[in-house]
């Protein structure tokens, strides 16, 4: 492809660096908030979708790394939360230091750097020590620290990470505590009237023990995004629960049907008459990848025509299911021929590009070449809808493209 646009990836990770809540919490929750401590690996497991890491004591033998320690979570950083630049057969569920982390990954000049060799212009990142949607906080005993910590990243967020440094290339994620839609919807206008127009969710929210979609738990939070134009992101994993099959099944099994919550998850939405009661809200599935939704539409709207009279939806689902996703729900991919081929069968208003960067899925350095090979058959004009276009619609970013607070 002679002119690839410069990419505007909708889903990039940061590792937060030791100082976020250090700084930004009152000084007598120093010792309980979370805070990073060098520690021992005494065993660490990922089986069944569940990662199960144990903490050592001070003297310990095994491998030393950096934890996030808060209330009784203990969570090391690992080699898969930064894993670009290495060899695919180096990457190992290891537990690393910051310094043996890809500066990028925490530091935004480093980060910026890093964009510049993958072609890519602008980038939204999720979180890593809050999990995907902020399940920490939410998961966390003291719900008057847990909001004091929502708040603190989501300032961290806007000011520092995408901060004056970062020129508008950094494009903020918030998070709100799950716990409270009414808590949650104050935080969705807080950050609103300073710029934000993306909030990190649960793809499935009953796995976290929260209502479900289906009711009016959330409508105070949908009600907030429906009117501040704030799109719902929700990333494979936002649920706590990876995919699996079985307790011994080995990572690999989850990783390759990572899609299957996003696929879950749409059906719910679809099906839920949220769409009806705010017609301007949007969601996104980060990391969901395109190539499934085809079917799943073709299947939603069959079972809408002939069995929404006994399927509890006809008095609130007013519209085709694949209406409703073509004006309200985008699929996000990074390594997807399958789904492009296919792409009339999605829609290209409907889909966006990410890079995954930093994580051992990323297609960095490579993510233009990727995407030209992937999209080597459409027009250019589609090409720049995906790539950058519906990104900037979505995310409200400037015509170049930035974040403009």
């Amino acid at each position: 492809m002679e002119t690839f646009p410069k990419i505007i990836s909708v889903d990039d990770h940061t590792v937060e660096p030791p100082h976020v809540w250090r700084d930004r919490l009152p000084s007598k929750y120093r010792d309980v908030a979370p805070r990073v401590v060098r520690a021992p690996l005494k065993e660490m497991t990922f089986l069944g979708g569940r990662f199960a890491p144990v903490m050592g004591e001070r003297g310990d033998d095994g491998p030393v790394g950096d934890w996030w320690v808060y209330e009784d979570l203990r969570r090391p950083l690992t080699r898969l939360d930064t894993a670009v630049g290495y060899d695919r057969d180096e990457i190992k569920l290891e537990i690393i230091t910051y310094e043996r982390m890809r500066p990028g990954s925490y530091r935004v000049p480093d980060r910026l750097a890093d964009m510049d060799v993958n072609h890519v212009q602008s980038a939204l990142c999720f979180p890593t020590f809050p999990r995907f949607c902020g399940q920490t906080f939410t998961e966390a005993a003291d719900r008057e620290l847990a909001l004091l910590g929502v708040r603190a990243y989501n300032d961290w967020m806007v000011e520092e990470w995408c901060g004056p440094e970062a020129g508008g290339r950094l494009v903020p994620l918030t998070l709100v505590p799950l716990w409270d839609a009414s808590l949650a919807a104050a935080e969705v206008r807080r950050n609103a009237a300073r710029g934000v127009r993306a909030v990190a969710f649960s793809e499935i929210p009953p796995f976290l023990g929260l209502p479900s979609i289906h009711g009016d738990a959330w409508d105070p939070f949908l009600r907030a995004c429906d009117e501040t134009g704030t799109v719902i992101a929700m990333h494979i994993g936002s649920s706590s629960k990876m995919p699996s099959t079985s307790a011994d099944a080995p990572p690999a099994v989850g990783s390759t049907i990572t899609f299957a919550n996003c696929c879950f998850s749409m059906v719910d939405w679809l099906m839920s008459g949220v769409f009806e009661r705010f017609p301007k809200l949007r969601i996104m599935y980060a990391e969901g990848q395109i190539g499934w939704i085809p079917y799943i539409l073709e299947r939603a709207d069959a079972v809408w025509k002939e069995n929404r009279a006994w399927g509890g939806v006809a008095e609130k689902v007013l519209r085709p299911p694949s209406e409703l996703f073509a004006g309200h729900i985008y699929g996000c991919f990074f390594d997807d021929a399958f789904g492009l081929r296919n792409l009339d069968a999605v829609g290209a208003g409907n889909v966006l590009y990410e890079t995954d960067y930093p994580h051992s899925d990323s297609t960095w350095p490579d993510s233009r070449r990727v995407g030209e090979e992937q999209m080597a058959h459409l027009p250019p004009e589609t090409v720049h809808r995906i790539v950058r276009g519906n990104a900037i619609d979505l995310l409200g970013l400037t015509p170049e493209g930035l974040w403009a607070g």
